[in-house]
C-alpha cells in the first residue's frame, strides 16, 4: 500500500505542504504521472523492496 501524504508528514514530522513539495519534485524529475508510477520506479531501480 502506499502511504498519503498525510500519514508520510505524520511519520516523518514534517508538514503536509513539505510532503506535497516533495512528491511533486519527484513527479517533475521522473516525469511520472502518478504515486504508483513513482513506487514502480523505485523497486525497478531496487531503491526499495517489495514486503
Amino acid at each position: 500500500m502506499i502511504a498519503t501524504c498525510s500519514e508520510i508528514a505524520a511519520e516523518l514530522f514534517i508538514s503536509l505542504s513539505t510532503v506535497k513539495s516533495h512528491v511533486s519534485g519527484i513527479h517533475t524529475k521522473l516525469d511520472a504521472r502518478n504515486r504508483v508510477e513513482i513506487a514502480a520506479w523505485a523497486w525497478e531501480n531496487r531503491i526499495v523492496e517489495s514486503t
